[in-house]
């Protein structure tokens, strides 16, 4: 294992995570990165950048919390 270092959570978060253990055995290390791991790396065209995946990530949580337009609101926003 490379160097240990310290992260700051709020309680409720750490909860949150502490629910998505496997087991109690399973350290936070091993469980973020099971959730980083949801995130693709990269396709058959290559590998991709640290900023298209923040990008993948975000567009997740805009379509998660409702931050969308439908395709044809777009066309009449856009007069096509």
């Amino acid at each position: 294992m490379g160097v240990i270092t310290t992260v700051q959570l709020s309680s409720e978060t750490r909860d949150r995570l502490s629910q998505l253990k496997q087991s109690p055995r399973e350290t936070y290390d091993e469980l973020l990165n099971k959730l980083l791991d949801l995130l693709p790396s990269g396709d058959e065209e290559g590998v991709y950048r640290a900023a298209f995946r923040v990008g993948l990530l975000n567009s997740r949580l805009d379509l998660r919390a409702g931050r969308t337009v439908a395709h044809r609101e777009l066309k009449r926003r856009l007069n096509l």
